[in-house]
């Protein structure tokens, strides 16, 4: 029996409502502000857009539907986020962009029921942004988690956080965060991490500078945050003491496949200028489309887009049926990263100068695709990650052949 790799017709009709969004309403602010989310507007642009895209029924297509969201499990997103990430701005039209995306997730499936009332609520319907504060400065946590540093120690009622977090993506304007802090152990061992919901105007918590990234399409910027004896009261604790890494799982498999959902089709952008470009542009006796060496280029990068889609389907698959699928998250993450710095490549070397001009989009969106193989875990991680998992299998099958 053949697998049926086709959407419901629902979603089908909710992947081209979304592509006219962005193409006719989405794009043109995105270009008229060269891409850059803070000089549009910010959170006023956010909030409009957000307007905009719950008029056409296409906002929180991922959120639960208690909240005014759509719903959609993981291999249903996948087409809908891929038609959002055409332009950089779509995530935040339709509210899917990080962390915001991830921490609806991770709450939906984590939080009590005053919590999900409390902050699920609100985040879900597009009234407030989050954070998620976890990568903290040298020598703290960043690629190797059992680095953290941030302590959380335990009061009366409660508990008080103190440490420096940077690169928190969304910080400026969140209304309030997910803290990642150590509650045993020391930086170094493996686990012993509690997360933690604070409001963003709790006593000792200051968001400081923006650190100063190549990426401007990300709300809120990417900021140092720090955790001055900030309380915590017991209740609102995210799942259980110590047990932090278990529960951020729930999110970081499905928040790598969004992005791999987004940026695709931020992928497909650059290879769509270009083939509109080389099928158009004269050159050395004809259409430079028609030139063998043009061809290759766009073959490669059809063959970039179709693996990096196929990888995503499958690993989507395997998170809705249930399963952990780190490596198969891990496999797409990967690969996808740094096909779409290909992509963008090729693209950007198809047109020429004017690649790499203000004049096509291409060149500020391999700079915006440029730190997905650093976001999420650097390329180099995940490698190392399948590769023990591999090597652990086969150990595992020596050791079984030799107890036979």
């Amino acid at each position: 029996m053949p697998i049926d790799l086709r959407h419901d017709p629902e979603v089908v009709e909710l992947v081209e409502k979304t592509e006219r969004f962005i193409r006719d309403y989405v794009l043109p602010i995105e270009e008229a502000h060269n891409g850059d989310i803070t000089a549009a507007g910010g959170d006023d642009l956010r909030r409009e857009m957000n307007a905009k895209a719950k008029a056409e029924g296409i906002f929180a297509p991922h959120a639960p539907v208690e909240f005014g969201g759509l719903g959609l499990n993981m291999t249903d997103r996948a087409a809908v986020f891929e038609a959002a990430g055409y332009s950089t701005f779509g995530p935040v039209a339709l509210h899917i962009g990080a962390p915001d995306e991830g921490n609806v997730h991770m709450l939906d499936h984590i939080a009590s029921e005053e919590q999900r009332q409390k902050f699920l609520a609100p985040l879900a319907s597009g009234e407030v942004r989050s954070a998620f504060a976890m990568t903290e400065p040298a020598p703290g946590a960043g690629a190797d988690p059992d680095a953290l540093n941030t302590q959380a120690v335990r009061v009366d009622g409660g508990w008080k956080i103190n440490g420096t977090k940077h690169f928190i993506t969304g910080a400026e304007g969140a209304a309030f965060f997910i803290i990642m802090a150590r509650t045993a152990g020391s930086p170094g061992d493996r686990g012993g991490a509690t997360m933690f919901l604070a409001n963003a105007d709790t006593p000792g918590i200051t968001v400081g500078r923006h650190i100063n990234t190549i990426d401007k399409a990300m709300i809120g910027g990417h900021c140092e945050v720090t955790f001055e004896d900030v309380f915590v009261p017991d209740e609102d604790i995210l799942g259980e003491v110590d047990q932090g890494y278990r529960y951020a799982q729930v999110r970081l498999g499905p928040a790598r496949m969004t992005h791999v959902m987004r940026w695709l089709g931020a992928a497909k952008r650059c290879h769509d200028v270009a083939l509109d470009y080389v099928s158009r542009r004269e050159g050395f006796g004809g259409k430079l489309g028609d030139l063998g060496m043009i061809q290759q280029m766009v073959a490669d990068n059809e063959i970039d887009l179709a693996a990096s889609r196929q990888l995503l389907l499958k690993a989507c698959h395997e998170l809705d049926l249930g399963n952990h699928a780190s490596n198969e998250t891990s496999i797409a993450k990967t690969f996808a990263a740094e096909a779409y710095s290909r992509i963008a490549d090729r693209s950007m070397q198809m047109c020429g100068g004017l690649g790499v001009s203000a004049d096509l989009p291409i060149a500020r969106l391999a700079q915006e695709l440029r730190p997905f193989r650093i976001y999420d875990g650097p390329s180099e991680v995940h490698r190392w990650a399948i590769a023990r998992r591999a090597i652990g299998r086969a150990k595992k099958a020596q050791a079984a052949a030799e107890a036979k």
